[in-house]
């Protein structure tokens, strides 16, 4: 199961980014070996950092990254190790899933208290022209994605998620049958406006940030930042609120169903999948003892 978290800043916020790819990507050494290729790269896309920024960033994101292989990523081994043997054994359910669902929003908590303290003095170490230019280039993340997700007709919208999902579908099980294709459209339908939804909330999020780097000299900034980074519930719109259960529950039937419609191929395609995640993992120098 892929679980991904929508935060709105890639440059400020890639010490997130980068942490929680490791559920998602199977090369996490390049992550973790080339982060000098990597920073510049994410962060000049929104803020012309200066060197020194550059620098002590630099140097945070190390330890953040060296804190998660060492104490983070252990965990996500046994956890892939796990779901192979599910996936051998027949076991993919809905309450195997959730339980999957809970460790990965536990660890994705994990990550964001760790991060909280760096990421609040990178904030409150911008300058009003950085603030400037960051609020500009969320304005353009609001309007390039309002163009992509929300302007085309609802039946577009809904073909488009369709299409997403069976591509991610066919990334871990390979090519999918009709069945399995007519399940995700249908789960595509069930989702209707999400689109909608989901933009409204990552608006108000980025909003809430915006905010807050007003009073980036205030005490009671990094209180803010927390709430940004570890309670995002609090921060969101009623209607994502209203439908976060139902949106949540329908990934999860899914996800079963897919399982339940897939043949012996596509299960020994996504068992070799998780284990070439499980080796990349493995083999990185970080990790407290060999596996």
């Amino acid at each position: 199961m892929q679980i991904r978290q929508a935060l709105g800043c890639k440059a400020l916020l890639l010490l997130v980014a980068l942490s929680l790819a490791v559920t998602g990507c199977s090369r996490m050494n390049l992550a973790y070996r080339n982060l000098h290729l990597l920073i510049p790269w994410s962060l000049n896309d929104y803020l012309d950092m200066n060197r020194d920024q550059q620098q002590r960033f630099r140097a945070q994101l190390r330890e953040h990254l060296s804190w998660h292989c060492r104490t983070q990523l252990p965990a996500y081994l046994d956890t892939i190790e796990r779901l192979q043997r599910q996936v051998r054994q027949g076991e993919v359910d809905e309450t195997t899933l959730r339980a999957h669902y809970q460790d990965a929003q536990q660890a994705i908590h994990t990550i964001a208290v760790e991060i909280t303290p760096t990421t609040a003095q990178l904030l409150r170490d911008l300058d009003d022209e950085q603030v400037h230019e960051l609020n500009e280039a969320l304005e353009d993340d609001r309007r390039e994605r309002e163009e992509k997700y929300l302007q085309p007709p609802l039946e577009q919208q809904i073909g488009e998620r369709a299409e997403r999902m069976r591509e991610r579908v066919e990334q871990w099980m390979g090519s999918t049958n009709e069945a399995q294709r007519q399940r995700i459209l249908q789960w595509a339908h069930t989702l209707g406006e999400q689109n909608r939804f989901w933009l409204a909330n990552r608006v108000q999020w980025q909003q809430t940030l915006s905010n807050a780097l007003t009073e980036r000299h205030e005490a009671g900034f990094e209180k803010r930042v927390a709430t940004l980074l570890q309670d995002r519930e609090s921060l969101w719109t009623p209607d994502y609120r209203a439908a976060f259960a139902r949106t949540e529950q329908a990934a999860i039937d899914l996800v079963s169903d897919l399982y339940a419609l897939s043949d012996a191929d596509q299960r020994r395609h996504l068992v070799a999948q998780l284990e070439g995640l499980r080796k990349d993992l493995s083999s990185l120098d970080c990790l407290p003892e060999p596996r």
